[in-house]
C-alpha cells in the first residue's frame, strides 16, 4: 500500500486534530452559582444526550456535545457532578471551552472522585441544561462485577432496542467492543428496510463516509438515537473500536473497501488521510481517556476492579494487523494451493497485536494477581475449524443466489458430515478413511479473526500455559453468539470465550438466507463439527450479562424477539446461561427460562 505512515509520523499528524479532552477553563470543588454565558444571543442544544467512560477509582471521563445556534461561536460550557440528582450536594463543578474544531464536542476528566460512587453530572450553557447522567467509580476492593456487552450496532438495520434493555439493567459497565458506526452510504451493507423504518441516512451523510465532517455527522446520527441515548445516561462505556468505525475489514494499512485508484471516480483518497479523520472523529464522540498524552493510537488499556477482575482491552483492528488472508488468493486450477497458503497462516511475523501491544499484554497477564482475568476485544479467538467441504459449499451460498437445490444439497451434506463425526467420537470402528477425512480436513472459518494470525494466538496461549493461568475472552465482531473454550494445539483449555450478539447488524441469517428451522439444525451442526465450539446463536440480536464473584462468573445471553417491528420482547424461549468457577470449570449449562 502506498502513502504508508510510520507510526511516528501518523502519531504527530494526529496532535494537533484530537482534542481528546476538553482544557478546563476553571474548576472548584463545590458548586460555582455564577451562571457564565455569552452575551452574543448565541442559544444551546444538547441533542445529542450525555455519556460517561473510562472509569477508575478516582475519576471519569464525562461528554456531551453542545449544537450551537450559530455553528462558528467558541462556546463556554459549565460542567457539574453531584451525589443526588437533584444537585443539592454539588461534588465539582467547572467550565471548559469548546468550537468546530472539537465539532462542540465536549470531554472532562472529572478527577478527586471516591472510589465505588454513583455520581450525577450535567453540563450547562445560560438557561439550557443537558440531560443528567449517572456515573460509577470503580471499587478498591469488589465483591461483584457486573458487565453488559455489545457490539455491532448498524442504524439503517433496525431499531437499537438491545441498547434500551441494557439501559435497564444494574451493572458496573457497559463494554463496547466495536462497529459503534458503520461507515455505509444509503444502499450499503443492511440498509433494504432502512425507509420502512424510518432510519434513512441524512441527506447530507448517505454516501460512504471518508472525510472527517462525513465521520462527524455519522456520530451525530446514531447519538440522536433514544435507545443509545438512555444508555449513555445511564452507564458508564468502556470501549474499543472495531473496523466500520473507519472502514470495512481495516488492517494497519488498508481496507476492503478503500481504494487508492488512478482512476479518479475511484480514487478514495490516502488511506492514512481516512484513518486519522475517522479516529480523530472516534475520540471526539466517545467518552475514552487517551491513554497517552502524545499517542492517541495507543487504545489499549487496562481497568481494575479490585483485585477481582482485570480487565484488558486490546486492539485487534488497527493498530498493527496485517492485512487478512483470502482464499481466493490461494485458487488455482488444480484447487486451493494448500502449501503456500498453511505456509502464510503459521508465519512467524505475522501479527494481529503488534509486537508492542503483544509485549504489554503478556506483562500485564504475568503480573496480574486478580481472580479473573478478561480480555475485551473484537473478534474470535477461539479455533473455528470447520470441514473443508462445508466451507466450500458456504462459499458458494454467500456469494450468489441461493436456491432450493443448493439448500438441499447443503443440508444433505451437513446431515452426513454430522453423523460421521458422532460415530467417530462415539469410537465406530466401522468408519472409513474417506469418512474420517471428510471431518477431520478442516480450515479457519473466517480468515478475519484470530484464525488467521494463528502464530500469535499459539504464543498468548503459551504464555497462558506457562503462568497456569486462565482467561475469559470477551468477543464482538461477527453479529452471532458463541462460546467456546480456548485449547491450545496440545488440546489444553487456557480460557474461555464468550462473544455477544450485534444490537441490530445481521447475522448469518443474512448471508445464509435459509429458513429459521434450518438454520437452527445449522447452530446444531457447528456445535457438532467445531470442536472448540459448545453453543452459538445465529439469527438473533442481543447482548451479553457477564457476573464475576471470588467464587463463580456467570455469563447470560439475552435476546430480543425483534428489531424491525414496532414493539418487540425479550426472547426467553431463545436465552441461554453458563455458571463457571474460578477455576472456569463449568457448573452449569443452561436456556435462561429453564
Amino acid at each position: 500500500m502506498t502513502n504508508t505512515l510510520t507510526r511516528r509520523e501518523l502519531i504527530q499528524k494526529t496532535l494537533a486534530g484530537f482534542g481528546a479532552v476538553s482544557l478546563p477553563l476553571s474548576l472548584t470543588a463545590c458548586g460555582d452559582d455564577s451562571d457564565d454565558t455569552s452575551d452574543s444571543g448565541v442559544s444551546v442544544q444538547f441533542a445529542h444526550g450525555v455519556a460517561s467512560g473510562d472509569p477508575l477509582q478516582d475519576r471519569v471521563i464525562i461528554w456531551t456535545r453542545a449544537t450551537p445556534s450559530d455553528l462558528q461561536a467558541r462556546l463556554e460550557i459549565v460542567w457539574e457532578v453531584a451525589a443526588d440528582q437533584e444537585f443539592t450536594q454539588m461534588v465539582a463543578t467547572g467550565k471548559v471551552q469548546t468550537s468546530p474544531a472539537q465539532d462542540y464536542t465536549v470531554k472532562v476528566d472529572v478527577t478527586a472522585l471516591l472510589p465505588q460512587q454513583r455520581y450525577f453530572y450535567r453540563f450547562r450553557f445560560g438557561q439550557s441544561i443537558s440531560p443528567i447522567g449517572q456515573m460509577k467509580t470503580l471499587a478498591v476492593q469488589a465483591a461483584q462485577v457486573k458487565f453488559a456487552v455489545c457490539s455491532c450496532s448498524n442504524y439503517p438495520a433496525g431499531y437499537f432496542y438491545v441498547y434500551r434493555e441494557m439501559a435497564k439493567q444494574d451493572v458496573d459497565v457497559v463494554l463496547h467492543l466495536g462497529d459503534y458506526i458503520y461507515e455505509y452510504g444509503k444502499d450499503g451493507y443492511a440498509t433494504e428496510d432502512a425507509e420502512k423504518l424510518g432510519r434513512l441516512l441524512a441527506d447530507d451523510n448517505n454516501q460512504e463516509i471518508i472525510g472527517l465532517d462525513d465521520y462527524r455527522k455519522r456520530y451525530a446520527l446514531y447519538r440522536q438515537d433514544l435507545d443509545l441515548q438512555a444508555l449513555h445516561q445511564r452507564h458508564p462505556f468502556i470501549v474499543i473500536w472495531d473496523d466500520h468505525e473507519l472502514a470495512n475489514d481495516t488492517w494497519r494499512d488498508g481496507a476492503e473497501n478503500h481504494t487508492e485508484a488512478t482512476v479518479q471516480a475511484q480514487n478514495e483518497g490516502k488511506f492514512s488521510d481516512r484513518k486519522l479523520a475517522a479516529l480523530q472523529a472516534y475520540f471526539e464522540w466517545m467518552p475514552i481517556r487517551p491513554v497517552s498524552e502524545d499517542d492517541h493510537l495507543h487504545i489499549y488499556r487496562q481497568f481494575d476492579f479490585g483485585s477481582l477482575v482485570q480487565l484488558t482491552m486490546l486492539d485487534t483492528r488497527i493498530i498493527a494487523r496485517d492485512q487478512q488472508l483470502d482464499y481466493a488468493n490461494y485458487m488455482t486450477t488444480q484447487g486451493l494451493n494448500t502449501v503456500q497458503f498453511q505456509q502464510d497462516l503459521l508465519a512467524q511475523d505475522r501479527t494481529l497485536l503488534g509486537y508492542e501491544q503483544r509485549d504489554w499484554l503478556l506483562q500485564k497477564l504475568m503480573s496480574s494477581g486478580a481472580t479473573w482475568n478478561v480480555l475485551g476485544q473484537q473478534v474470535l479467538m477461539s479455533k473455528m475449524f470447520i470441514p473443508a467441504e462445508l466451507l466450500l459449499s458456504l462459499a458458494e451460498i454467500s456469494s450468489g443466489t441461493v436456491t432450493a437445490e443448493t439448500l438441499a444439497k447443503m443440508n444433505t451434506q451437513i446431515t452426513e458430515l454430522v453423523q460421521i463425526k458422532l460415530r467417530l467420537q462415539a469410537g465406530d470402528p466401522t468408519l472409513t478413511d474417506l469418512e474420517k477425512a471428510r471431518v477431520n480436513t478442516v480450515a479457519p472459518y473466517n480468515l478475519d479473526t484470530w484464525d488467521g494470525y494463528f502464530y500469535e494466538r499459539e504464543v498468548l496461549y503459551a504464555t497462558l500455559k506457562s503462568l497456569n493461568k486462565k482467561v475469559v475472552v470477551l468477543a464482538g465482531d461477527t453479529h452471532n453468539a458463541w462460546y467456546s473454550e480456548l485449547l491450545s494445539k496440545d488440546q489444553d483449555m487456557l480460557g474461555v470465550e464468550l462473544a455477544t450478539s450485534s444490537v441490530s447488524s445481521p447475522g448469518l441469517e443474512k448471508y445464509l438466507s435459509i429458513p429459521l428451522e434450518q438454520l437452527q439444525q445449522f447452530e446444531y451442526a457447528f456445535q457438532t463439527l467445531i470442536n472448540d465450539l459448545a453453543y452459538c446463536n445465529l439469527n438473533q440480536r442481543g447482548y451479553l450479562l457477564v457476573d464475576f464473584t471470588e467464587q463463580n462468573m456467570q455469563s447470560n445471553w439475552v435476546f430480543v424477539d425483534s428489531i424491525k417491528e414496532q414493539s418487540y420482547a425479550v426472547d426467553e424461549s431463545r436465552g441461554y446461561q453458563l455458571i463457571f468457577n474460578s477455576q472456569l470449570q463449568l457448573l452449569e449449562d443452561l436456556p435462561q427460562s429453564a
